[in-house]
């Protein structure tokens, strides 16, 4: 006798299609507007819709969802279209990152810069390709920003809703932001510390990841005090090891999964949790090693591959692996102290264990 395999939590309630299809209906909205106003928008809105619609996991939306539902908000196409917002906040991210880590590609496709900068070489247009190609990435970022802006607030839902949602999703911006600024400071200075690292993975990642989804749901809900503080209490610690998974998966990921080059984190110099434990249990030799590899763009495989076997033997590994499991263990719990639906709660249960077991 064969079983069903269990819907995702991010399909049940037709989640994702309904996302996807609100996501489809603004988008197309909006390269009505951009090709009227110039055909030289088109590409513009070609990219972000490609962006946007060709890949995700839709986590951040269904994070917000199944929050708004724990708290008992009842289901409809609206919140859901208001949850979408995030999926814009998360393509801003993305593109303005990988434009500041110069990455080349994205779920395996050229980055945004990378994108705009070739079509600058195809038309031989004047001026320098990869400034063209950066200065777009930015813009095209900043326009993410500004739609999250008008989903949210052109999604149907009364005024009164939307106010109470408004300081989580304003924070939540901004966070990821300022988190972002610390990034880029933390590798300009070179702290290996585990306490930079953490903070950089809260702010960059985890509180817009997990929490701030969570609350925007409780918020739209009009949830009490306690399912706000189970929501942190769960999205904190959880957020964190979404962003550990992302780390490791960052070194020793497999592309074909990714997106991304094998050890492209490596080559960025990024200074995760990861690297810094192992920084902080490798002998002089050892630091000298990796501080030499780490952030040289020009690293071949065998460079990665060497790099791997050092983070391996000093336990950064083996450690980290057992943070994610911590942390997600103490998010599971916060989900006990709080009177939740039952099906939002095993949907929070389930969506625990695929941000954290994940491979791509």
């Amino acid at each position: 006798m064969t079983h069903a395999a269990p819907v995702s939590p991010v399909d049940r309630a037709g989640l994702r299609q309904r996302i996807d299809k609100a996501l489809t209906e603004f988008l197309a909205g909006q390269r009505g507007w951009l090709t009227t106003l110039d055909e030289g928008l088109v590409p513009v809105a070609e990219t972000i819709e490609a962006f946007v619609l060709g890949g995700g996991k839709r986590l951040r939306p269904a994070f917000g969802y199944w929050g708004y539902r724990g708290a008992g908000g009842v289901d409809s196409d609206q919140v859901v279209a208001a949850l979408a917002a995030l999926e814009f906040v998360q393509a801003s991210a993305l593109i303005h990152d990988d434009l500041m880590d110069r990455s080349d590609t994205r779920r395996g496709e050229p980055a945004v810069h990378r994108r705009f900068a070739a079509r600058h070489r195809a038309a031989g247009w004047s001026g320098d390709p990869d400034g063209f190609g950066d200065a777009a990435a930015i813009l095209l970022g900043d326009l993410c920003l500004v739609w999250s802006d008008e989903v949210l607030h052109s999604a149907g839902l009364d005024p009164r809703t939307v106010a109470r949602a408004r300081p989580v999703f304003d924070e939540m911006r901004t966070e990821v932001t300022v988190g972002q600024y610390l990034d880029v400071l933390t590798q300009a200075t070179g702290d290996t510390s585990l306490e930079r690292a953490g903070k950089v993975a809260r702010y960059k990642s985890a509180k817009y990841t997990v929490e701030r989804p969570l609350l925007l749901g409780a918020a739209l809900a009009d949830a009490p005090a306690e399912v706000h503080a189970a929501y942190s209490a769960y999205g904190l610690p959880l957020g964190e090891a979404f962003q550990l998974r992302d780390d490791v998966l960052g070194v020793f990921g497999d592309p074909e999964r990714t997106g991304k080059p094998a050890g492209d984190d490596l080559r960025e110099g990024k200074r995760t949790y990861l690297v810094a434990a192992a920084l902080e249990a490798l002998d002089d030799a050892g630091r000298d090693l990796l501080l030499g590899g780490l952030g040289d763009p020009a690293l071949e495989a065998a460079g990665v591959t060497r790099l791997r076997e050092l983070i391996t033997v000093s336990g950064a590994l083996d450690r980290t692996e057992r943070r994610i499991t911590a942390l997600t263990e103490s998010a599971l719990a916060a989900l006990t102290t709080v009177d939740l639906d039952t099906e939002a709660r095993q949907s929070l249960v389930d969506l625990a264990i695929a941000a954290t077991r994940r491979t791509d």
